[in-house]
């Protein structure tokens, strides 16, 4: 039987059998607590630079179809199972995880104890890592491993978002979406109310973004850390005041960053479809799909006109944030899910009502309060 190896930086090293494609390859090895969704996992354009470990002990069961996407093609650097299911059975299944990874180029490990590796990765964090699919000395891999660059000393955006503008026609509010990364559900979240789309790249500043006569932009999620994105914290500053700005997960960070805070790394992140949040604003509990390592410094914000609008109920971080005055807010969670549950979708409506009041305004600048705006929202 062949045999893969994953080497971490600790020293620690798993044997499997490996899946996919062959070779080798290397990233931040994190895990996802999620049951099912691991195709929009695979192709999820903030998993760029790590390597996945699935927790729940059964992965593949359904296949890959040709619909669940979030981008065109994966961005995991490799994927680490319990037990990668060899014959799917779902009628929308167009071929196996195997088959699929190995046409990708993906590198992935069965057999691994995954519980082990997990509570690894719990009590030490998220760190770097090795992938194999072929023996290869553990000893050798390790040192690799502790060579790497981290997470926080790679730009990552750059390998994912667009490089080039384009237009998604609609007849509705004109959102600009500044692409850092950003999943296809987001799209159709946005399209599905009726909004008219340019996504641009994260390079764009604030004279070519305004030059599209926005009613709204919105701030993608993406890969890495905030502070590693050349330019992008003082592009949105000048944004600050202009349109509604709404920022999901990476594009929150970096509206918090604009807004005169700061941000940190979690020692193993929030990843899986079944994070509580609570909504302050409301008082209600959403359960929701997560995928970040970063999070917002509360203390930093403490003295600005700024204030935290959701809170991870587990641990107590930032997950949500607005400013008092200014038509800007993000969360730090994903509402369009993909995978995971819908609770969340709400938020678009929310962001669709801010522009709205500056549309009916006659496009004029909006002259209410964050509050008077947000109560035009479900």
């Amino acid at each position: 039987m062949e045999q893969g190896v994953l080497a971490l930086e600790n020293g620690a090293v798993f044997y499997g059998v490996p899946f996919g494609a062959r070779g080798e390859s290397w990233g931040e090895v994190v895990f996802n607590t999620g049951m099912t969704g691991y195709q929009e996992v695979l192709t999820d354009p903030s998993y760029c630079g790590q390597i996945v470990v699935m927790t729940y002990p059964l992965i593949g069961n359904y296949g890959i179809n040709d619909e669940d996407w979030e981008d065109t093609r994966p961005h995991v650097r490799g994927f680490v199972v319990r037990e990668a299911c060899p014959s799917p059975s779902n009628w929308r299944a167009a071929r196996s995880l195997d088959r699929y990874l190995a046409e990708q180029g993906i590198v992935g490990l069965a057999g691994v104890d995954t519980r082990a590796l997990t509570r690894i990765i719990r009590s030490e964090g998220a760190m770097r890592g090795v992938i194999a699919g072929a023996p290869a000395p553990g000893e050798e891999l390790v040192a690799r491993a502790r060579a790497l660059p981290t997470i926080s000393e790679q730009q990552l955006v750059f390998q994912v978002a667009t490089d080039r503008p384009y237009h998604l026609p609609g007849g509705g509010c004109r959102v600009v979406v500044v692409d850092f990364g950003v999943k296809e559900n987001i799209i159709r979240c946005l399209r599905d109310r009726g909004c008219d789309l340019v996504v641009v790249p994260p390079t764009f500043d604030a004279a070519r973004i305004m030059a599209c006569q926005p009613d709204g932009i919105l701030l993608s999620n993406g890969p890495g850390d905030p502070t590693a994105v050349p330019g992008a914290m003082e592009r949105v500053r000048e944004l600050l005041g202009l349109r509604p700005l709404f920022g999901i997960c990476l594009g929150h960070q970096i509206l918090a960053l604009a807004l005169g805070g700061k941000t940190y790394k979690l020692k193993f992140g929030h990843r899986g479809a079944n994070h509580p949040v609570k909504d302050l604003l409301s008082g209600r509990v959403y359960i929701t799909s997560q995928n970040h390592g970063f999070a917002v410094d509360e203390g930093s914000l403490a003295h600005r006109d700024v204030v935290v609008t959701h809170r991870n109920v587990n641990d107590g971080t930032v997950e949500g944030l607005a400013h008092r005055y200014l038509p800007a807010f993000g969360v730090q969670y994903h509402p369009e899910a993909a995978p995971g549950p819908r609770d969340s979708e709400y938020l678009f409506d929310r962001f669709l009502a801010l522009m709205r009041a500056r549309v009916v305004d006659n496009h004029k600048e909006p002259s209410t309060t964050f509050e008077g705006c947000w109560k035009h929202a479900p």
